[in-house]
């Protein structure tokens, strides 16, 4: 039972190359049946990949508890928490806004091929994500609020976007056709992550409106709008999180 959270962390990093090899081939490519070519599209390709982001921060959520309902925290299992999370939440993410970043361009006229350098501003989320765990892993320990927005929470918003692109809810799939829409909002994500924005986390003690209520009011409000939002929970979810954390203004105490 000893080895159960690394296990869990080890199928989070597994998820995670998981979603990075579908996402890979999420993109329309020509094969060919019986001498006939054909187009093959990678609209499914995506939605699996986005699972598999999404299976990934539900180990990443429970690797911890376990670790600690077991008592058997430790320096490895929260330094392979990191390496794997930089995998599911930063490596995998970041292919989803490549693909789409190459996407967004072929949409231009006469757009034939997109050269690398167009689409590498999508692996700064990684590296940012990277950033953000590595300053995490040496702050001090603290349960009362994280210092920037998490990797799992970014991570999760991006994986919602084929989703998006797919059912394109208020036309906003339409708008992510946008190259430099996407360029802002990967500069947005990446400055979240190291900012110094005091956000609350889930870790509850006893039972207390007084100082608990952004995460009950965030928990009510994101499962109300699943039936409502659908595709675009994930995204109203993000907003609220920050949002509440903003207004709350998590301390110590």
């Amino acid at each position: 039972m000893k080895h159960l959270p690394n296990i869990m962390t080890l199928g989070n990093l597994f998820c995670g190359c998981m979603a990075t090899a579908f996402i890979l081939h999420a993109q329309p490519f020509v094969s060919e049946l019986n001498g006939e070519q054909y187009w093959v599209t990678g609209t499914a390709q995506a939605f699996y990949g986005s699972l598999f982001i999404l299976a990934a921060a539900v180990l990443d959520l429970f690797d911890g508890m376990v670790a600690r309902w077991l008592g058997v925290t430790s320096a490895i299992g929260k330094d392979l928490d990191s390496l794997a999370d930089v995998v599911s939440f930063g490596v995998a993410p970041s292919m989803i806004l490549m693909k789409m970043l190459w996407a967004a361009w072929m949409q231009r006229p006469h757009a034939i091929d997109i050269p690398m350098w167009a689409m590498a501003p999508s692996f700064l989320l990684a590296c940012f994500g990277a950033l953000r765990l590595a300053r995490f892993n040496n702050a001090p320990a603290t349960t009362a609020y994280f210092t920037g927005v998490p990797i799992p929470a970014v991570g999760l918003t991006v994986a919602s976007l084929p989703l998006i692109n797919l059912y394109n809810p208020l036309n906003i799939g339409v708008k992510l056709q946008n190259p430099w829409f996407i360029y802002a909002l990967i500069a947005l994500l990446c400055w979240l992550m190291v900012s110094r924005i005091r956000l609350f986390t889930l870790k509850f003690g006893a039972f207390s409106v007084a100082k608990y209520w952004p995460q009950y009011v965030w928990i009510a409000l994101t499962l109300a709008a699943i039936p409502v939002l659908r595709s675009l929970t994930p995204f109203f979810s993000f907003l609220l999180y920050i949002t509440l954390s903003l207004v709350h203004k998590p301390s110590e105490s």
